[in-house]
């Protein structure tokens, strides 16, 4: 018996094909009433013969529904060289799996006529799909395992495979279910860069701009719930509310004579204008301090204009929906919310009368119409009524960090790290308030508020940027975990995904730069010079904006550069134009240039331009208008009317910088330019020439140039 079994194994060993295979198969469970010893004899036989065929693969058998602990018996008769082999396996076995999985995936969207969105992928693969592949790996691994274990299964067994599978993977959950699970995120990640580029050129063939959308939804919710439950932990954590935090006084500033409120006064009022958020407000904190030392319900209102500047629906789309997300927040916390309509003066007194609230917080903006809106308001208030302003905008209070206008960042950049530590404290939470109103209001009918607009309905509200705390968060988890790490050295490269993209939240006061700040300086570890760019920018560069608009009258016109740049452009007013454009071509794009072209219609359809792309297009358009007086007004109506965040400190002192040389220095003198810093196409476009490929032929999305 023992001889006729050898030499069955060592032509099952030898055999090529899988017909001998089976008959042998056959023959040695004739042969044998001990199945399992057969698996430990074959593969002694198999090291037996090594030299003679190292290769030679393992039959499948089928193992009885009540021998599926067998498994683990031969497996631990196999946990040396078979097994390292058999982990080799598997982990080909999965990459295949998961690549073919993904190819159908692609091949059904595409059959449904279906876009290829970043998120529905990621979230596809984060549920269903997912599963579905680590249940195939799963079943491959066992499979494998049938080979190098020789196990057989019986038909009737089918149903009950998912017991020998969990066995299987429970034996083995140390050294290849870990590698699979591995292996199956990064084929996860490799999908969603897969889909990202198919959303690329999906949006090329539509016309879509797909630059900025693509690094706004390459997100993943668990990611960014955790990045956001860290941020709420680290501000609870801190302190229980901002009634034992010390607040530093330095952050307000009283505007009317009087201090103290009213003995017989029921409530405090924020009077919410910049930032347009609940967390990591200080003004909102610091009216709920007010509060609740007093013992008072706590007020909000917002004052709806029916149009500011050039703003169109795009821009009050934006922040209209996020103020419903902030009604929605303070309605939680016991707060009121009103959206009162019309301008502040007119609106607030009566409404304190009503109310008998007994003072005033608001937040700071340095621009002319914003500041208007308080001395009226201030003007209007009834004598007896505490009335003070917190910079909640900036990090350093704009008042604080310096009391002058400064001549460039090289002058006040010392002044802003040397308070830096002062200011760049945790926040404290909002909390429950705990002295509610007899009554809340009714909530807000936002399509009624929506009616009283009188503003251009025809440039569209833009997909890639939601608004709201929420999202802005969203953003800021994308740039930390996957843009940071480039900002320092790609951040003026228009080809690469190296910036924030954090402009809109920040304009509408709907994040703060100090979480932000925060936030990116637990990466320094990680990416210390890209830490340092992104404080540079975000804070000195930010805080120079507002000293330039808060202490220069005219931060919008020719009127308010240096004396240098002044002359110098007048010098050079009569000098030859290479080419002239109306407002009406520029706007439409209509220009010789290919690469500002692209960027006026990258600004037209996202709403949002590249820094370095900013500076060039200002520049030209400088080079290609009548005077420095149309040249600087043409940019900020375009500016203002199309960006998100436009009608802003820092796009004024965009414009000012690159047409009148404000905080910078002379340059060579040239034609037209006269000492202003010059820029010219052949020093963009070897660097800028995909970018200006992507969004040369772009037509509008849905937004009609008027």
């Amino acid at each position: 018996m023992n001889l006729l079994r050898n030499s069955i194994c060592r032509l099952y060993l030898l055999g090529k094909g899988e017909n001998l295979k089976k008959v042998c198969l056959v023959k040695l469970y004739n042969q044998s009433s001990n199945f399992p010893t057969i698996p430990s004899f074959l593969y002694t036989m198999k090291r037996s013969s090594a030299q003679e065929d190292d290769e030679a693969e393992s039959p499948r058998k089928k193992i009885k529904k009540d021998k599926t602990s067998d498994v683990a018996k031969t497996d631990e008769k196999h946990s040396g060289p078979d097994v390292m082999k058999i982990d080799k396996i598997v982990l080909k076995k999965k990459e295949k799996i998961s690549e073919s999985v993904t190819k159908i995936k692609f091949k059904n969207d595409n059959k449904k006529g279906k876009a290829s969105s970043v998120v529905k992928a990621d979230e596809e693969l984060s549920g269903p799909e997912a599963m579905n592949v680590d249940e195939i790996v799963i079943k491959k691994e066992e499979k494998t395992l049938e080979h190098r274990t020789i196990i057989k299964f019986k038909k009737d067994n089918k149903k009950d495979k998912a017991s020998g599978v969990a066995k299987t993977d429970k034996k083995h959950s140390g050294t290849v279910v870990k590698e699979i699970n591995k292996i199956v995120m990064k084929k996860k990640e490799k999908v969603v860069e897969s889909v990202t580029e198919i959303k690329c050129k999906n949006d090329d063939k539509k016309g879509k701009t797909p630059s900025i959308a693509i690094a706004a939804q390459q997100d993943n919710d668990s990611n960014v719930a955790d990045f956001i439950m860290d941020i709420v932990k680290r501000r609870e954590e801190a302190w229980e509310s901002v009634a034992q935090f010390k607040f530093n006084k330095k952050r307000a500033r009283v505007l009317s004579e009087s201090e103290e409120f009213p003995e017989d006064s029921n409530g405090v009022l924020y009077w919410m204008s910049r930032d347009q958020r609940t967390q990591d407000n200080w003004a909102f904190l610091y009216a709920q301090r007010l509060a609740l030392k007093l013992k008072v319900p706590l007020y909000v209102c917002f004052c709806l204009r029916p149009q500011f500047l050039e703003a169109t629906i795009r821009q009050f789309g934006f922040m209209m929906k996020g103020l419903a997300i902030v009604e929605k927040e303070c309605r939680d916390l016991d707060i009121s919310f009103y959206l009162l309509l019309g301008e502040a003066s007119h609106c607030i007194p009566p409404f304190l009368k009503s109310h008998n609230i007994g003072g005033v917080v608001t937040d700071f903006a340095p621009l002319r119409t914003p500041m208007k809106w308080v001395e009226n308001l201030k003007k209007n208030l009834p004598k007896e009524i505490p009335f003070c302003q917190v910079d909640a905008h900036n990090i350093v209070p704009c008042w604080v960090a310096s009391p002058k206008l400064e001549y460039g960042a090289r002058t006040i950049r010392s002044k802003i790290h040397k308070q830096l530590d002062e200011f760049l404290t945790e926040f404290p939470p909002l909390v429950k308030h705990p002295h509610p109103p007899e009554k809340m209001p009714e909530e807000t009918d936002w399509e009624k508020a929506d009616s009283y607009l009188e503003v251009n309905r025809k440039v569209a509200e833009v997909s890639w940027a939601k608004p709201g705390a929420e999202s802005g968060l969203r953003m800021l988890e994308s740039f930390c975990e996957k843009r940071l790490k480039y900002f320092s050295s790609d951040r003026n490269d228009p080809n690469k995904q190296a910036l924030s993209n954090l402009s809109p939240w920040f304009h509408f006061g709907q994040i703060s730069v100090q979480r932000c700040i925060l936030t990116v300086k637990l990466y320094r570890s990680k990416s210390n010079d890209s830490v340092n760019a992104f404080i540079e920018e975000a804070v000195v560069r930010r805080e120079l904006a507002d000293n330039f608009c808060f202490y220069n009258p005219h931060y919008d016109s020719v009127q308010g550069t240096n004396d240098w740049a002044k002359k110098s452009l007048e010098l050079h007013r009569k000098d030859k134009r290479p080419y002239l454009y109306s407002r009406d071509q520029l706007e439409q794009s209509k220009t010789h240039d290919d690469l500002w072209n692209a960027a006026q219609t990258q600004l037209v359809n996202e709403g949002k331009m590249h820094g370095f792309l900013r500076m060039y297009w200002a520049k030209k358009i400088l080079e290609w208008t009548k005077s420095p007086e149309d040249a600087l007004a043409d940019a900020i109506y375009l500016n203002d009317k199309y960006n998100l965040d436009g009608r802003d400190p820092n796009g004024y002192v965009g414009c000012m910088w690159s047409i009148c040389g404000i905080h910078d220095q002379g340059w060579a003198e040239r034609a037209v330019f006269g000492k202003i810093r010059y820029m010219n196409y052949q020093g963009c476009s070897l660097q800028t020439a995909p970018y200006t490929t992507n969004l040369k032929n772009l037509t509008t999305q849905g937004s009609k140039v008027t």
